[in-house]
């Protein structure tokens, strides 16, 4: 699963934000360093702001990105395209090559390629709602409780959206960041309704990140003519 992990989700008065990305089995445990993403930040107006300069270790990317103004920043990976491959379709489910196991013969394959975004907010000063707007591309999670305002014990809601559009029924998991050492690694499965909204309690304080995953076909003019999206949200609960 692909993450991005500030150092800090409440920034004070700080000026800049430090943040590490990777791939990894286990929610913040790096394994494969994100490259190659177009990271950057949707300050409080809603713009983008570059992400500054990143160096890549070989378990994970390190940035820092300047925050010059109160309020809240999205920092994201942007849709990074990573590996060509095949799934095939059992049922209504679409299945990915290799991750189970191999199609029966004479079985329909198409050629896929995966599509990543990972996604914090932080904020400076008082939180703000500008950088929330959904970008109203590929697969998202917006936030509608503020992500400042999570707090362990007490429900926090969202939407699922695809091309900006409510995206019902999808499976998304929740998990703990404590439990890579307790082993409750899963702090929930759920299903958004028909309209893509969903709801969790973070039980725990802690940082949580949510994955959801969407397969279908891509845009027109894309490498491939079916995509496998996976998003993930980290966020902290007081």
């Amino acid at each position: 699963m692909p993450y991005v992990l500030p150092t800090l989700f409440d920034l004070g008065k700080g000026d800049h934000v430090t943040v590490q990305s990777a791939f990894g089995e286990d929610a913040f445990v790096a394994e494969v360093a994100m490259r190659d993403a177009p990271f950057h930040l949707v300050g409080p107006d809603g713009k983008t702001t570059p992400a500054g300069s990143t160096v890549s270790l070989r378990d994970l990317t390190v940035f820092e990105a300047n925050v010059g103004n109160d309020g809240t920043y999205r920092v994201t990976t942007g849709q990074r395209f990573g590996r060509k491959g095949k799934m095939f379709k059992v049922g209504d489910k679409w299945l990915m090559r290799g991750e189970t196991d191999d199609p029966k013969p004479g079985t329909a394959e198409v050629e896929v390629q995966s599509a990543t975004i990972a996604e914090a907010y932080v904020t400076r000063g008082e939180p703000s709602n500008g950088a929330l707007k959904p970008s109203g591309r590929a697969l998202e999670i917006q936030a509608l409780t503020h992500p400042n305002a999570i707090t362990a014990g007490s429900d926090a809601s969202f939407v699922l959206l695809y091309e900006g559009k409510p995206l019902a029924g999808e499976e998304i998991t929740v998990y703990r960041s404590a439990g890579y050492y307790d082993g409750r690694k899963v702090a929930a499965q759920i299903k958004g309704d028909a309209a893509g909204k969903f709801t969790l309690k973070p039980e725990d304080a802690g940082t949580y990140l949510i994955l959801v995953r969407h397969r279908g076909a891509a845009p027109a003019g894309a490498e491939t003519p079916y995509r496998s999206y996976t998003y993930t949200l980290a966020f902290d609960a007081a």
